[in-house]
Formats: structure tokens, C-alpha cells, sequence
């Protein structure tokens, strides 16, 4: 019977003596300066057999020893157990101890897409009648969602200068509920304040929703008093692109109302990952402190060159961003700046040409997504903003010209320089 799942009964029997020996550590040891990257590290789940991966759990539902064990996981009575895999999976919930363990969460539940980590969010916390407070530039999906679907269930949103706190508190209605933004937003690399915003969510009690897809391990916004944390998966915490994932990070009694099969908005609405992509995002997950470096260490040896070379440049570690000196005051700087960058072609032709160039020249791929082993870029006007009116665009500052960079891996980063540099030269940007 070993091998059967029998978790419901009381534990989940799946795991071998060594998993039971080294799954847990003693947190009262550890610094109390909160290291993402250590608590991930010290988080290994061992298949049933000592592999050094966990097992995929290639099961949509599973077996109970008695009916009555069944009836309370229904109703919520039972924890511990696995009742169907829209509900959760042993694969799933490997990748989501792992991630609350990245952000210092109680819990997490992951997604079949980083929308349907953030839409089933919104759901789960507003309906209708009810109000929201989002920074104005935010990926264009979640603009989308909030501007152009969710009035159709009667919740309206207010879009604010996200670095104005006193424009942030001046749109809070009484029916807000919800305060929402990224850390880095989405393309323009404007930097929210958080511990900021997290004393006006709490004024207000109202909850605070971050979306941290930029600055995984860099930004730590629950620690810093976000109540929710969201990211696209597919990006920088997968880092392959060949998967499709988002994740909620935030308390256990949040997360267990998502998954209630009553009204949790993660149930029944379905945004489930694939056991098998669970697995692969899981893996992937022991780079990422590694990755993160790189990223940042390569984005800052561009950003500070091009800089110099006369380039229109953005990006948090250059002492001209006008967030610098806010994004250091709350990085874990071992991880640095991140890997986002952009760059002011002048105009959509310039962008396009600079773009095409640079992959003519194996420099990077156009490309809408990010993270990724090798750098990729976009004009986001016209691309992963493109959701956002023109006027609205130019309202935030969001030029057609505008080049968003996610930079990748390069072993030879001088070399990417030069490149780029060249192609810049090239198209008439410098």
C-alpha cells in the first residue's frame, strides 16, 4: 500500500525517510534578515523512491480509504489531502512551497497562466460595486482586464500615477478594495513605493496586490507589507519560456478561500497548472538566485556603457533613474537591479530597425515575453502595451519609440555591447 495514494487518511505518505528528515528546518535558527534565496535553497521535496526531483503526479483525481474522508475535503474539514487536480496536486503544491518560501508567504497557489494568477486575485477579492486603485502603468493584459472587462461585472478602476502616494490616497473611494500595482512597472521601470502604499492599504483597509514579475528576489513586497504577490511565472522564475505559469503568494487563509470549492475563485473559475509544467517551473526555480545576478549583473554593464555613449536609458541602477535611490532602499542587493532595461529609439522606425538589426546580428530575438536565456525586446507601444490608448500612452510617458530590453545571459557581455552600440550607430539613435 505504500506506493497508493493513502494521504488523506492523515499524511501524505508519499515522500521517504530522507525527504521526512531534510524537508524541515529549524526557522528560529536562521538570520532574521529575511534571504529568499537561502529559504528556497533549504526548501527539497525527494520523490517516493529517493530521486533527487519529486515525482510528477500524473492524476487529475485521487482515491480515499472512506467516504467520510471524502465528504470532509469537500467541506474543508480535511487538510492534507489531494481531491482533485483543478483543486491542487502533489507536483503544484511542490512549486507553490517553494515560491512562498522565495517571498516569505504563509501559502501559494500557482496558475496555468500569470493572468490567471492576477484575474482570479482581483475576483476573489472585488464584485460588484466595489472599486480599484491601480497604478496607470501596468502590463498591458491586466490594463486590458481592468479597464475594458471587469466593468462588465460593475467594478470600476481609477488608474493613478503610481509614484504620486498623495494621487494614490486622493482616488481611494469608500468602495475601494483594493489597491494594485508592480513593483517595477511594466514598461516603464517606474518604482512603486511599497512600504509606503502598504501604510495607505492599511489606513484604508484595504488590501495591497503587487505584482513582482520584474524583481523576483530582488523586491520582497510581502515583507514589506503587500498582502498579496503575484508573477508571471513564464518569465525570469522559469526563465525557459517554454512554459506558461503565474502564481498568488499571500496568507494561508487568502489562498485556501481561492481554492474553496464553494466560492474560491481559483476553483471555479479553473486556471489549474499542469502537473508536468509544475514540475519543469520547479526545477528551474533552483537557478533562479543565479540567473538573477546575471541578469542584473549584465542589464547594469549595458545600461552604465550606453549611458555614457549618449543613449536615452533606463534602468534602476543608473544613479539618473529617478527611483534609484528608492529602489535601493528596498533591494536585497545581492541580487542587483534587474534585468530590464529600455531604451528611446526616437521613433516606431528607428525602434523597429534598431530591433531587426540587432536580430539579424544574433544580438536577441523580437520578442514580447521576458526572462529568457538570450536578451529579447520589443516596442511596447505597439506590442505588450499595445492594449493601452495612444493618448493614454502619452499621457504616461510611453513613447512609440520606446525599446523595453530584457536582458539575457551573455557569457561575453562586452561583446553584447559593442553589438548593440553598433547597431545604435547604425539606425541614427546615436
Amino acid at each position: 500500500m505504500y506506493h497508493r495514494n493513502i494521504c488523506c487518511e492523515c499524511i501524505i505518505l508519499q515522500y521517504n525517510y530522507l525527504f521526512h528528515r531534510l524537508k524541515k528546518f529549524n526557522i528560529s535558527t536562521m538570520n532574521t534578515t529575511f534571504k529568499p534565496a537561502d529559504l528556497m535553497q533549504d526548501n527539497q521535496h525527494f520523490g517516493e523512491f529517493g530521486g533527487v526531483n519529486p515525482s510528477i503526479s500524473d492524476s487529475a483525481t485521487y482515491t480515499f480509504l472512506h467516504a467520510q474522508t471524502m465528504m470532509d475535503t469537500f467541506e474543508g474539514k480535511q487538510g492534507g489531502c489531494y481531491l482533485y487536480s483543478r483543486h491542487s496536486s502533489p507536483s503544484n503544491l511542490y512549486l507553490c512551497e517553494a515560491l512562498a518560501a522565495m517571498e516569505g508567504t504563509e501559502d501559494a497557489n500557482v496558475t496555468g497562466s500569470g493572468m490567471g494568477a492576477i484575474t482570479t486575485t482581483i475576483l476573489q477579492i472585488c464584485g460588484a460595486g466595489d472599486h480599484i486603485v491601480s497604478a496607470r502603468t501596468i502590463y498591458g493584459g491586466t490594463y486590458a482586464f481592468l479597464k475594458n472587462f471587469i466593468p462588465k461585472l460593475n467594478i470600476k478602476t481609477s488608474f493613478v500615477d503610481i509614484t504620486s502616494l498623495a494621487k494614490v490616497e486622493a482616488a481611494i473611494q469608500p468602495n475601494t478594495k483594493m489597491l494594485y500595482c508592480e513593483v517595477m512597472s511594466n514598461p516603464l521601470l517606474e518604482i512603486a513605493n511599497v512600504p509606503e502604499l502598504a501604510k495607505i492599504a492599511k489606513k484604508h483597509n484595504i488590501p495591497l496586490v503587487v505584482d513582482n514579475t520584474f524583481s523576483p528576489l530582488i523586491m520582497s513586497p510581502y515583507q514589506m507589507g503587500a498582502n498579496v504577490v503575484i508573477h508571471s511565472l513564464t518569465k525570469f522564475i522559469n526563465g525557459m519560456n517554454d512554459t506558461v505559469g503565474g502564481v498568488v503568494c499571500a496568507s494561508k487563509d487568502f489562498i485556501n478561500a481561492t481554492k474553496s470549492v464553494n466560492d474560491g475563485a481559483a476553483m471555479l473559475l479553473g486556471p489549474t497548472m499542469d502537473s508536468f509544467r509544475s514540475s519543469s517551473v520547479l526545477k528551474n526555480t533552483h537557478t533562479l538566485p543565479v540567473r538573477m545576478k546575471k541578469h542584473s549583473e549584465n542589464a547594469m554593464y549595458i545600461s552604465e556603457r550606453l549611458e555614457k555613449d549618449g543613449a536615452r536609458i533606463v534602468y534602476p541602477g543608473l544613479k539618473s533613474h529617478k527611483d534609484h535611490e528608492l529602489f535601493k532602499s528596498m533591494y536585497n542587493a545581492e541580487f542587483g537591479f534587474g534585468g530590464m532595461i529600455t531604451i528611446d529609439a526616437g521613433t516606431l522606425e528607428k525602434a523597429d530597425a534598431f530591433m531587426e538589426m540587432m536580430q539579424d546580428r544574433k544580438l536577441g530575438y523580437l520578442a514580447v515575453s521576458l526572462g529568457f536565456y538570450k536578451t529579447l525586446f520589443n516596442a511596447p507601444g505597439t506590442g505588450t502595451s499595445s492594449e493601452v490608448p495612444l493618448d493614454e500612452q502619452v499621457e504616461m510617458g510611453l513613447t512609440q519609440g520606446l525599446v523595453r530590453f530584457s536582458m539575457g545571459l551573455d557569457n561575453n557581455i562586452e561583446r553584447t555591447y559593442q553589438g548593440i552600440k553598433q547597431c545604435m550607430i547604425e539606425t541614427g539613435i546615436l
